[in-house]
């Protein structure tokens, strides 16, 4: 009986550690799998590093809404990360020193006239009439002379994730120029073929605001390529914001609203490319907004809008303990001068503040031919009242 019970613990125990040592096992397995599906999911996207060329393509004052249109993407990737060194900003016209501005050194993307988006710290890689469809090519696909200066170049790589924003008038398969000459999508779609042939992206976002905007993205047909448009053929893209002091339009619905959807992103925000589809319905833009994704190895779920409108740092945490070989020095500050002024630049109210803002009452100024108007009321009351003879007594 004692021999009996002892094989009865015996098997027990055995069965025990057996049970202990697969359930050990199994976690270990389980966590392996989790740690790696976290780190496939943070480094799906495969890039290391990020562009962006933006480029609005019109001249003249009434395509003010145009050049408003780009320098809004351009505020928007700059406050998420991509530096100056890494856009290439192309714009037509220079609308903050046109002498019909009338407030000078400004372009404005609300009619409150509140948010400047010209800034302080404006970069334009290409201005004026460097502004061609030959130069945007060369910019594409690196063919530039070997005298072209680093801050005119899209020095991307096989691991750059670029993004493409273009604005201006276009129709069925064309986005004009200058108003001069048109890219057509098959020139287009040649060049994207050629950055992939070359290995000058990882992948890559076009969008464009024009006129018929989905038929520029019909043609394409290179990998890792996704892509969004204002209108579908047939549609116009409309304007937005009239603004009565300035006299134009002030930007195109479709990027006012992707504006605003990117004045809420964070550096650190989890927002995919779903919720960018979903800019601008038709009931906002009238036109009808389109994509492409057929192109692109991804799903459109798993692709963060930080991939390609921001450029966060990827981060290596370790465990081992890092020693300093030199001692950290501690920098003597200076005294400073207490009669010295500091001055800053203060910063700009967010978007969502701005909508819902009335202008001020201090930049009120009473419209044309008020003054004229108001006098020549007075006049009638007085000559009604009074009548000629009691001129005499004012002149």
């Amino acid at each position: 009986m004692a021999n009996y019970n002892c094989f009865i613990v015996l098997n027990l125990s055995f069965y025990f550690t057996l049970l202990l040592f697969w359930g050990n096992n199994t976690l270990r397995i389980f966590s392996s799998h989790t740690f790696q599906d976290n780190a496939r999911q943070i480094f799906s996207s495969g890039h290391t590093n990020n562009w962006a060329v933006l480029v609005c393509t019109s001249r003249f004052w009434f395509n003010y809404r145009h050049v408003a249109n780009t320098l809004s993407v351009y505020r928007s990737v700059k406050r998420l990360g991509i530096p100056d060194s890494h856009i290439v900003l192309m714009l037509a016209d220079d609308m903050a020193c046109n002498h019909r501005n009338p407030k000078p050194a400004t372009v404005f993307s609300h009619k409150n006239m509140e948010l400047n988006v010209y800034g302080d710290d404006v970069e334009v890689d290409y201005r004026g009439y460097e502004v061609t469809v030959e130069n945007f090519l060369r910019v594409l696909t690196g063919r530039l002379p070997p005298s072209t200066p680093r801050s005119k170049r899209l020095l991307s790589d096989d691991r750059s994730n670029i993004l493409i924003y273009l604005t201006g008038h276009g129709g069925n398969g064309f986005l004009k120029f200058q108003d001069s000459e048109e890219i057509s999508n098959v020139e287009l779609a040649d060049a994207f073929e050629q950055m992939w042939q070359k290995r000058r992206y990882n992948e890559l976002l076009f969008i464009i605001d024009t006129c018929q905007g989905a038929s520029m993205y019909e043609r394409f047909y290179s990998p890792n390529l996704m892509a969004l448009a204002s209108s579908q053929v047939g549609e116009d893209s409309l304007s937005h914001q009239p603004d009565l002091a300035i006299g134009v339009h002030l930007m195109d619905r479709y990027t006012f609203y992707l504006l605003e959807f990117l004045e809420d992103i964070q550096p650190a925000s989890k927002t995919n490319m779903n919720d960018l589809f979903k800019v601008c319905p038709k009931s906002q833009c009238v036109s009808t907004p389109g994509h492409r994704t057929d192109l692109f190895l991804r799903s459109p779920g798993s692709v963060l809008i930080t991939d390609f409108f921001g450029s966060v740092r990827k981060v290596e945490l370790t465990m081992d303990a890092v020693s300093l070989t030199d001692p950290v020095k501690q920098v003597q500050h200076s005294p400073v001068n207490e009669d010295l002024q500091i001055f800053s630049y203060s910063d700009q109210l967010p978007l969502s503040e701005i909508i819902h803002q009335k202008p001020n009452q201090k930049d009120w100024h009473p419209p044309d031919g008020f003054i004229l108007g108001l006098w020549t009321l007075i006049l009638l009351v007085f000559f009604k009242t009074y009548g000629m003879k009691q001129l005499k007594h004012i002149f």
